[in-house]
């Protein structure tokens, strides 16, 4: 996993809030960027400065909408400044990704445009990977807490393919979890805890738009936290 100082990344307009509190769902998102074949590093690092000059400079966001993104080569790459000091501390730092309910998800945004196209096995090995290790820092069931973006918001995003993958994403990520969990089992004794997700919390899963604006990179508009001021500015 590559750190923000590794891609690059520019300093945040505002320190972003970090909850004392963690997240109970992960959203997966696909950036709707072009398919490319360059699976490099270098092209990966820079997708993720192109993705936090436009939410700053565009949506008028304080810094990058999502927690992490994966490149189409399987790269994997901190979003959001502090998101993984907040992550390694049991605590949640508050995206911009997902309308509504930034306060309590984690976003990974995926390389490409995925409604007709399927996820190359590199991104999906990765992402399987992302999710399961968020799943060990925070106690999370994969079955429940893996969902896409169109699970709360009217969006075609990620992509009917990406979508349709989700239910072999959580059953990788169980599985892999378990093999996490066994290891650590010499460590602690205590058998994790899931927590309860509150009602308002479950994804409303609203109907997916037929005729979408198509918008590169955009996951607004938010209602809380630091950007809340861009959202006035916003409407889907």
């Amino acid at each position: 996993m590559y750190t923000r100082a590794d891609w690059g990344a520019r300093k945040p307009w505002r320190t972003g809030r970090i909850l004392d509190r963690r997240p109970d769902h992960i959203v997966v998102h696909h950036t709707a960027t072009p398919n490319v074949t360059d699976y490099s590093t270098e092209r990966a690092f820079a997708l993720s400065r192109s993705i936090q000059r436009y939410h700053m400079h565009h949506n008028g966001w304080n810094d990058a909408g999502q927690q992490f993104t994966i490149s189409r080569g399987g790269v994997v790459m901190e979003g959001r400044d502090n998101t993984l000091p907040a992550i390694l501390d049991g605590r949640h730092l508050l995206g911009a990704h997902v309308a509504n309910h930034n306060s309590h998800t984690v976003g990974i945004e995926n390389e490409g445009d995925y409604m007709t196209a399927t996820p190359p096995d590199t991104l999906l090995e990765a992402l399987v990977s992302v999710c399961a290790w968020l799943c060990l820092c925070y106690d999370l069931d994969p079955r429940r807490a893996i969902v896409g973006h169109r699970d709360f918001n009217a969006t075609n995003c990620p992509g009917d393919r990406l979508y349709e993958a989700l239910p072999r994403l959580r059953e990788d990520t169980t599985a892999l979890l378990a093999v996490l969990r066994r290891r650590l089992a010499r460590i602690s004794r205590h058998a994790p805890r899931v927590p309860d997700i509150p009602e308002e919390n479950i994804p409303s899963f609203p109907d997916v738009p037929t005729g979408e604006v198509a918008m590169r990179h955009y996951h607004g508009p938010v209602q809380d936290g630091t950007d809340l001021m861009a959202s006035a500015r916003l409407r889907d």
